[in-house]
């Protein structure tokens, strides 16, 4: 639960810096040479979010570069791809390498974009973000955004149920606890240690609300990058839980009595060096006052832009809560804690948590209502769209609500992932945010909707409990 987000300082992209200095093109070989990388993985996620990698010896570097690794996109996954259709060619995007040896010595992730017959593939995930910050830029404009990232440590049982890794980790309200923070040492500084020789600027690791539970935060920076990551600490602390006998997972919900995992995401817009979302006139110290009438602090434009957010919260969902067990999360009335952490209604106001969308100061808003299981860059990209459209509308989403407070005409937010898929389908808004083509989110939808029924045409342990000798 970050309070505070501290800005970016990160080292110049390579791009960047051959740009400052006049030094000719650099090449992903030598790059990887200069780093002694041996392998790179080069990696690109489905819709779902599942990363999909060719490890590359360095020797291919120019092959990888020049377009040559082509990967099956029907096996991949969720690519809008059939069995027939061509190759996905992974372009490597050369400012994303990130050197990984406390994973492997050696080792390399790069992101790349999906192309398709020498174009970029509109179903990409990646490629759909970029797509939508370029409307972004196209208005003057650029994206910022924050991530935390929230996880749980299991181990899974013979008979297939999941227990806290940490046996010791099992106080109803153990959030913030130092004695589990301590037992988990070895792991969260080992992930606080990868984060800060990448010039992340880890700057907190917590204990989160459940049992189990836990959030390591990283400093903000553009859209893209921040997207990039997110999968990348995924990988990073999946594969170093993995080597300590540990799950670490993103599941929503894993525990039917504890709070889930969310994925918030701290977003705002700027122009060059300028903030976009403080009132004119407003305090320095991010404190925010009256100016804006409303006691936020905020501009005109920061209104509108979470006024579209609200607008198209049903919709939103898919994306923020892609799957049958998020909704496991917010439709939770409580937890073994007190309290869920998760919006059930399209609300906003101040430093409040319950709220969907909070104005903790007056340069950001933190958007609460996607989960662990969110595609980063489907999830940015699709919020970044519905505050386009309230912008382009001069949309006002009223006052802030108070604590704990809703508006109400304040859309209440899917129960199910199908009431969600049904909410995308009735908003052409949000169904043609997906590079622009409404195809895109149909087969988005269809495929969320096949998810939807998959768990649904399954018996469970409650149905036999509850129908077997009801009658």
């Amino acid at each position: 639960m970050t309070s505070v987000a501290t800005p970016a300082v990160t080292a110049l992209p390579f791009a960047e810096e051959r740009e400052v200095s006049g030094a000719p093109a650099i090449s992903l070989a030598d790059i990887a040479k200069a780093h002694g990388v041996r392998f790179l993985l080069a990696t690109f996620v489905d819709m779902t979010g599942k990363p999909c990698a060719k490890l590359v010896p360095v020797e291919a570097a120019g092959e990888l570069e020049n377009g040559a690794m082509g990967f099956a996109g029907f096996a991949a996954g969720l690519m809008g791809q059939k069995p027939q259709d061509p190759d996905l060619i992974a372009v490597p995007d050369l400012d994303s390498f990130t050197p990984v040896p406390f994973i492997k010595e050696g080792l390399a992730i790069i992101h790349c974009d999906p192309h398709v017959n020498g174009s970029p593939w509109p179903y990409a995930p990646r490629v759909i973000l970029k797509n939508t910050l370029a409307r972004l830029a196209d208005k003057g404009m650029q994206a910022k955004v924050g991530a935390e990232v929230e996880y749980f440590l299991v181990k899974k049982n013979d008979d297939g149920t999941l227990s806290t890794a940490d046996a010791s980790d099992d106080s109803p309200r153990p959030c913030y606890d130092a004695r589990g923070v301590t037992r988990m040492y070895d792991h969260l500084t080992s992930i606080s240690e990868a984060m800060n020789g990448l010039g992340w600027g880890n700057y907190a690791n917590d204990h989160e609300d459940a049992a189990g539970q836990f959030e390591q935060n990283f400093n903000y920076a553009d859209a893209l990058t921040t997207a990039d990551r997110v999968v990348t600490l995924r990988y990073i602390l999946n594969i170093l839980a993995e080597q300590r006998g540990m799950t670490a997972t993103f599941m929503p919900k894993p525990f039917t009595d504890r709070t889930g995992t969310g994925l918030h995401f701290h977003l705002s817009l700027w122009s060059g060096a300028e903030p976009l979302f403080p009132a004119a006139g407003s305090r320095a110290d991010g404190k925010g006052n009256n100016d804006d009438g409303r006691g936020l602090g905020i501009s005109g434009l920061a209104y509108s832009f979470i006024a579209g957010i609200l607008d198209h919260a049903p919709a939103l969902q898919a994306f923020l809560a892609p799957t049958v067990n998020s909704y496991k999360r917010t439709g939770a009335t409580t937890s073994s804690s007190g309290a869920t952490w998760s919006p059930r209604k399209a609300s906003f106001g101040g430093n409040d948590r319950t709220h969907m969308i909070r104005v903790p100061d007056n340069k950001r808003i933190e958007l609460r209502s996607g989960d662990g299981s969110a595609n980063p860059y489907l999830a940015i990209a699709t919020a970044i769209s519905a505050g386009l459209d309230g912008m382009e509308k001069a949309a006002d989403p009223g006052a802030p609500s108070g604590p704990g407070e809703s508006r109400p005409d304040a859309h209440q937010l899917p129960a199910t992932l199908l009431h969600a898929v049904e909410a995308l389908r009735q908003d052409p808004v949000i169904l043609a945010s997906l590079s622009g083509d409404p195809e895109i989110g149909k087969y988005y939808a269809d495929a969320k909707e096949e998810e939807f029924l998959s768990w649904h045409n399954q018996v469970s342990d409650w149905e036999i409990r509850t129908y077997l000798t009801s009658i």
